[in-house]
């Protein structure tokens, strides 16, 4: 049992001499194979590859197409071709004109007193007609009654209530017959028990 022992430790000194001195093909084939890991056979179905986990835990987001800029341009005058232009009388004796710039299609001139503001289309979500001066922070809101100029910078309206003949002409409709109310026919509570 010695004499197995005392080999056994020899060899195992010789060993890295031996293998430096050996070819390098040699030497691949002396290495010790490496032993694959053995996984419990519960590991096997479950486990997921590693490509798979990571973009399962990545929510997918939609991500929005940047809009062609002739798309732009054409939603651009479809804004620009509903502007009510020319002289129209707000609240408070103010008054502001807008006229369409002849040398730039589909801007506007706005003004109101000594200011002019040259203002261009804005597409709004909200469906409302809107002129921008970002240099100024101006801006031009159109509803169908009524139309005011702000300063987007400040949050101040500056002329409220600025009506073309058309916006005229609806309001008075409005008048005549308001629109529904959203609160209209919800159950306000007047046929409830009184105490």
């Amino acid at each position: 049992m010695r004499n197995v022992l005392m080999v056994g430790l020899v060899c195992l000194a010789l060993a890295p001499a031996m293998l430096a001195a050996a070819s390098p093909e040699e030497s691949k084939s002396a290495q010790p194979a490496v032993k694959p890991k053995v996984k419990p056979k519960h590991q096997d179905k479950v486990k997921t590859p590693t490509h798979a986990v990571a973009a399962y835990k990545r929510p997918s987001v939609p991500v929005p197409m940047p809009a062609s800029d002739q798309a732009i341009e054409q939603n651009q005058k479809v804004v620009a071709e509903q502007v009510h232009t020319g002289r129209m009388i707000c609240e408070l004796g103010n008054s502001v004109n807008v006229a369409a710039d002849t040398q730039n299609p589909g801007h506007f001139h706005v003004q109101l007193n000594k200011f002019t503001y040259h203002m261009s289309p804005v597409v709004s979500a909200t469906g409302a007609i809107r002129l921008e001066d970002s240099q100024a922070g101006a801006m031009w809101l159109q509803l169908s009654n009524k139309s005011m100029l702000m300063n987007s910078k400040l949050g101040q309206r500056m002329a409220d209530e600025c009506q073309s003949p058309d916006q005229m002409a609806v309001a008075e409709a409005m008048k005549l017959a308001p629109p529904v109310s959203l609160l209209e026919g919800l159950n306000t509570g007047a046929g409830l028990a009184k105490k």
